[in-house]
């Protein structure tokens, strides 16, 4: 059986990013960038106030007790058609672009104008006893970002605060990659969809709602195959909707063991090759990679928690890899961050040896993780995984891990 390590290595020089293609903003959301994006223009674009209040000369400023006159009023929006001259001020809006002559705001609740309720007009004079100094309420222009400037890189996968950036800078496409298109199908006679009456002997098709979740949150497509049934015959025919559709993958979750009617590894070798179909790794070691036609294809174990796990050990990167995101970039929206963590084992935990990913709760005190199971560890078991927020990783070759000890953990 292959290492967990030689087996994601394996699936990954496979994939190669997907082409790119032009969308609008609005649509690029959660997709990887496929090339930098410049900035167009200095932001902000002109100083502006920072602040509802007053547009003054700082230097006006410096006396224990003044009273401006007001000489105009800035909404936010518009143009300035004034320039300050000593002894004078303006009334201006959050947003507002600064007047010719002003340096400083003097925030309204700072000064003797009360009336700030919608509608109220401007004063004539004002006063105010704290001094301000150059620049203070005021946000030049530039201050975030110079015009030129690369504000995101290429392979970034594109968040709201990235889309909120982008639009502030006018733009209103974006080239990105091509969201992978992954083929899904389940495979075997037991399974029924869920809006069917439960037969004897038949179980519902858990894993398709689980592995369309996934695949969304990863940032793909799923053209769903539906069920192949236990022959041949059913099996060729899925996969060759695969290849009419033009899948980027193919995944599968059952008829990769060694049972008597798992026939996905014998159609895939008629039209392709396996490259290997079992991993050091518990759950999950019936795991199947080769192609099909030209197309990858991942086969995940039939048992929900082993296919979950699949999913997350190797499914997530490859999908990855083909959406273009850099290695640095968030693995989709949907999914906490997932980056490894130490945390401390709050029980005696046992293994067989293999690489283990065990369901299991993470608390947090003074900074300290510590982990107890979810619960059963079954391959089958669905519930301790619905109440675990975290996989522990038991290295291959472990088969006790005391209290105390400290292992790697992977966030769900």
């Amino acid at each position: 059986m292959l290492s967990v390590a030689e087996a994601r290595q394996r699936i990954l020089t496979h994939f190669q990013p997907t082409a790119t293609e032009i969308v609008p903003l609005i649509a690029s959301a959660n997709r990887a960038l496929a090339k930098n994006i410049q900035a167009t223009h200095d932001l902000p674009l002109f100083d502006n106030s920072s602040m509802d209040g007053f547009a003054v000369r700082a230097e006006d400023t410096h006396a224990a007790l003044l009273t401006l006159s007001v000489v105009a009023d800035i909404p936010a929006g518009s143009t300035p058609q004034v320039t300050l001259a000593p002894g004078q001020a303006a009334r201006i809006m959050t947003g507002a672009p600064m007047p010719n002559g002003a340096n400083a705001v003097i925030p309204v609740e700072d000064t003797d104008f009360d009336s700030r309720s919608a509608g109220t007009t401007a004063p004539q004079t004002v006063s105010f006893s704290k001094k301000v100094n150059v620049g203070e309420y005021v946000r030049p222009r530039g201050m975030d970002l110079r015009a030129g400037e690369i504000v995101l890189d290429s392979g970034r996968r594109l968040t709201a605060q990235d889309l909120g950036l982008l639009a502030s800078l006018g733009i209103a496409q974006v080239e990105v990659h091509k969201k992978p298109r992954v083929a899904l199908l389940s495979s075997g006679n037991e399974l029924i969809p869920v809006d069917q009456p439960l037969e004897s002997g038949k179980i519902y098709d858990s894993n398709t709602y689980m592995l369309t979740t996934l695949i969304q949150n990863a940032g793909a497509e799923t053209l769903h195959l539906g069920t192949a049934k236990d022959t041949r015959e059913s099996v060729a025919e899925l996969l060759e909707k695969a290849v009419a559709e033009k899948a980027d993958l193919i995944l599968s979750s059952a008829g990769v063991s060694v049972g008597a009617f798992d026939f996905i590894k014998e159609v895939i070798e008629l039209q392709g090759k396996m490259d290997f179909w079992r991993v050091n790794m518990r759950p999950g070691k019936p795991l199947a990679f080769g192609e099909y036609r030209g197309i990858s294809f991942i086969g995940l174990p039939g048992n929900p928690v082993s296919a979950f796990v699949g999913f997350q050990v190797f499914v997530r990167e490859a999908l990855k890899k083909l959406s273009g995101a850099s290695d640095g970039s968030r693995l989709g929206s949907g999914d906490a961050a997932r980056s490894n963590v130490k945390v401390r084992c709050a029980e005696e935990i046992t293994s067989d040896g293999r690489e283990s990913y065990l369901r299991a709760i993470l608390r947090e005190e003074n900074g300290v993780f510590s982990a107890s199971l979810s619960g059963q560890q079954g391959s089958s078991n669905l519930l301790s995984l619905t109440q675990a927020n975290a996989l522990l990783i038991i290295p291959a070759g472990v088969k006790c891990v005391p209290a105390g000890q400290e292992v790697q953990a992977i966030f769900l």
